[in-house]
């Protein structure tokens, strides 16, 4: 199977080299925001809260359990946003499994302030999000869903996904205490910003 630069760029207007290091660049941004998140013992929302939310009272890795929810989720993004599209998501939710478990190898994070950790990490997770979008990929699950709904529905990518996120990380509060749910809510919030903020419909993004 050939994916050539024409290919690529037919989906995202970048070159193959442009979007591999797109992916690169925007999973280690949000690889890092999950690393503030963990350090503050916070949620994210998307699969990779639901992730956190298995990652906690088990202590499984938090990468392993990632890429394995998002399994599922190919089958569809086949379907309804195409190979591409599919593929890249793949080797995204890949690099970030891959990040997840490497950073406390590279970077050790003693102490950060939850207040920071919430934002930051939104703001992170948002940017590195962003660029995933714009070189035609996705970190799978709700982010499938929400790029659909925008494609076919023309709803906000954010708006949708900041619906999710909300419903899973009420779900924290199985495992977290309200004061680190709500401080997960605004990292979320911070997320969803800078994608509802920074992506319209037809930008970048065509598939």
């Amino acid at each position: 199977m050939k994916l050539g630069n024409k290919q690529f760029q037919s989906h995202s207007g970048h070159s193959f080299f442009e979007d591999v290091q797109g992916l690169l660049t925007g999973t280690l941004l949000v690889a890092l925001a999950v690393l503030f998140f963990k350090t503050a013992a916070l949620l994210t929302g998307g699969t990779t809260g639901l992730a956190f939310l298995i990652h906690y009272p088990s202590g499984w890795p938090i990468g392993v359990i990632l890429f394995l929810i998002n399994l599922p989720f190919y089958i569809f993004g086949y379907k309804a946003l195409g190979r591409i599209f599919t593929i890249k998501t793949f080797a995204s939710v890949g690099l970030l499994s891959f990040y997840i478990e490497a950073l406390p190898r590279w970077v050790q994070i003693k102490d950060i302030h939850p207040v920071f950790a919430a934002i930051m990490g939104g703001l992170l997770a948002g940017t590195g999000i962003l660029i995933l979008i714009r070189h035609g990929a996705s970190l799978g699950g709700v982010s499938i869903m929400a790029i659909y709904l925008q494609k076919v529905r023309r709803w906000r990518a954010g708006m949708v996904q900041m619906a999710f996120d909300v419903a899973i990380l009420l779900l924290g509060l199985w495992v977290l205490s309200p004061s680190k749910v709500i401080l997960s809510i605004v990292g979320a919030f911070a997320l969803n910003m800078v994608i509802a903020i920074n992506h319209r419909t037809g930008r970048y993004f065509t598939v």
